[in-house]
């Protein structure tokens, strides 16, 4: 069932066209992703079908009541409320019926309803009715529900009461996000949702969308990201939008395929043209061919000429050549240490890396990735440990922060100045290769984009030769077509890489192993960053089976103490209770004791010699009675002892 559907949507900025007739069906369970170029107009036309934008020419149809969460690009939620409380207007109708069933539960626990059978039937069949509803809505779940999704977001009780407008922009960004999914609309739209959380929320939202039963529809440069959820794309490019089914790996291959086939098309084209040409003008003057020619010239006017299939935007070519190979030994880390003034981020750090390897550094944020590389290539210093480069190593650094660049010069004399020896005509087309062309290489460095001055420190990195490279997060600023192939590039360089960076399809395409750095030190994985996550599946399984084996043995052992407990406490019970009955007994001979005592000393009793022998007797008994409960009592209260 289609729940929106964008018709010929057109946009115009001061009468030029940004695109024309574009058209998009969103059903039910769409899981699109939209993409294209920086420029190409998607955030406007997801804007015009969310009523954000106004339309030029086209039209927006939709199911009644569709309910939607659009969250555009850099914005966050502003608002006086406390987290908690915000989340919670997600769940209004929810909250409001559980306060109803409170009043209702009052009403029925009420004496005097209870005495008027019939109203409490009333009130009971809508009691009934109104707690099916709200458990038909997770109504006994919702607060457990808000608080799973704030801490996929990274906030915890503590967090709960803190107000919104107080937050950053970025934790403001991620409670836009969240409050969103909690509300659970049944179209998604969301414009690069990714751009201020990290890696870790990252792979929390995308199974949470996996699992989202309704209607997705994303803008997103992370391809990885796509990868897990998207199953199908629209492309944006040059005010033409074209749908392909599955998703992003499997639209960059029939993208491919689809411009095989049309420059095929276009070349099989054009050589029939060129064939029919050659027949027009061979037999248009002879009279015997002439009625021939004229027909076959008429065809030719009535064709429909293929245009030559191109990329549709410029992009950069370039390869990284070493000049010298290293030995097969690179690198060897041994038990470092890094950080800053002594802190310690991470140890001990270990590594042996050897020629041809492309290893992914991973880690969460703040612990030292970009510190790592720095340590390695000498402009920090290293907290213990140490780092021994291996014999022709040469080392080419690509810096995130593109501090190297200097701001003052412009683009010809920022690689030029590097390589005087190197003629101006090859230096420009060097640069051309990267996209600097014409009037563009005498921009200064500080007028240049994120993207522009990203570019143009790869191309005085591939200038530079070197056979190992320590790249910083090269793929920032760059858009989806320079990091495709920026990867060629380095999928055909025959040197050693040692890199980080947050974009998982680049790790993954890139990586032939991943190391993985925690305070704790690091950890090796020999694959790429799909085998890093099923051998972190694998870890956390055993892990969790074996924290299930020890709660489960915990429990057993509990219940064995518990069992133990209970015997020993039956045990001292019927032991005190012991101890009172012969000390009761001892008090009872004790007395008895002293009656006989006292009839032995009246004078008529042992005046009698046969009754003074009768209480004599009697006395003995007493005492040996006496002798045998001590002895008893003393053993009963050693053992008491021992349960105390």
């Amino acid at each position: 069932m289609i729940i929106l559907q964008a018709n010929n949507l057109t946009k115009r900025f001061n009468g030029e066209p940004l695109f024309n007739n574009l058209n998009l069906a969103i059903q039910s369970n769409s899981k699109i992703g939209l993409v294209g170029q920086n420029g190409a107009g998607k955030s406007t036309f997801l804007k015009m079908m969310m009523g954000e934008e106004s339309i030029s020419d086209g039209t927006i149809t939709s199911k009644k009541n569709l309910t939607i969460g659009y969250l555009p690009q850099n914005t966050g939620l502003h608002s006086d409320r406390t987290i908690i409380d915000e989340m919670k207007l997600a769940f209004a109708d929810i909250i409001q019926q559980e306060q109803q069933l409170h009043k209702l539960e009052l009403q029925i626990s009420d004496p005097v309803i209870n005495e008027d059978p019939q109203k409490l039937a009333e009130i009971s069949k809508l009691y009934d009715q109104l707690q099916s509803d709200f458990t038909l809505k997770n109504g006994y779940g919702y607060q457990a529900e808000i608080r799973t999704v704030l801490a996929g977001f990274g906030f915890f009780e503590a967090d709960f009461n803190r107000k919104i407008n107080e937050l950053s922009g970025g934790q403001q960004t991620r409670l836009a996000l969240a409050k969103i999914l909690l509300e659970k609309p049944d179209l998604l739209a969301l414009d690069e949702p990714t751009n201020h959380i990290d890696m870790e929320t990252t792979v929390w939202l995308e199974k949470y969308l996996q699992n989202y039963s309704k209607a997705i529809i994303v803008i997103s440069h992370d391809r990885y990201f796509l990868d897990t959820f998207v199953n199908e794309i629209y492309n944006l490019d040059h005010g033409i939008l074209e749908y392909y089914k599955g998703d992003y790996t499997n639209y960059v291959s029939e993208k491919a395929h689809r411009q095989e086939i049309a420059l095929k098309n276009f070349e099989k084209q054009q050589k029939k043209i060129k064939k029919e040409e050659e027949f027009v003008q061979k037999n248009i003057v002879r009279a015997s061919t002439t009625k021939r020619a004229q027909s076959r010239q008429k065809q030719l006017d009535k064709m429909e000429v293929l245009e030559k299939p191109q990329a549709t935007h410029g992009t950069a070519r370039f390869q990284f050549h070493p000049r010298k190979k290293s030995g097969n030994v690179v690198l060897t880390i041994e038990n470092l240490g890094i950080g800053y003034d002594n802190h310690t981020l991470s140890y001990p750090i270990n590594l042996h890396l050897t020629a041809k390897q492309r290893v992914g550094i991973l880690g969460p944020n703040g612990i030292g990735k970009s510190t790592l590389l720095k340590t390695i290539i000498g402009t920090l210093p290293k907290i213990t440990g140490s780092i021994t480069l291996g014999a022709g190593v040469s080392i080419g650094y690509y810096d995130q922060q593109q501090a190297t660049l200097h701001r003052e010069k412009d683009v010809l004399h920022e690689l030029w100045d590097d390589y005087p020896t190197t003629p101006e005509g090859e230096i420009r087309s060097i640069l051309g290769s990267f996209l600097f062309r014409g009037d563009e290489v005498e921009k200064s460095v500080a007028m240049l984009s994120g993207g522009e001055r990203a570019r143009l420190l790869l191309t005085k990195l591939s200038m530079n030769q070197d056979n190992f490279l320590i790249l910083d997060e090269p793929t920032n600023h760059l858009d989806i077509d320079s990091i495709d192939v920026l990867e060629q590039a380095l999928l055909n360089f025959s040197g050693t890489i040692l890199f980080v960076s947050h974009d998982r399809y680049f790790i993954n395409k890139v990586a032939t192993e991943i190391m993985e750095i925690t305070p704790a030190g690091s950890q090796l994985y020999i694959g790429n960053y799909a085998y890093y996550l099923e051998k972190k599946e694998e870890l956390n399984s055993t892990s969790t089976s074996s924290q299930t084996a020890k709660q489960k043995e915990t429990t057993t052992d509990n219940k064995q103490k518990y069992q133990d407990r209970k015997v020993a406490q039956k045990e001292k019970r019927k032991l005190t209770r012991k101890i009172t009955e012969i000390e009761t007994k001892l008090t009872e001979l004790e007395e008895h004791q002293t009656e006989i005592e006292e009839q032995m000393t009246i004078p008529a009793n042992y005046q009698d010699a046969e009754k003074s022998l009768e209480l004599q007797n009697q006395l003995d008994e007493i005492k040996n009675k006496e002798t045998t409960l001590e002895t008893d009592w003393e053993e009963t209260s050693l053992k008491l002892e021992d349960y105390d």
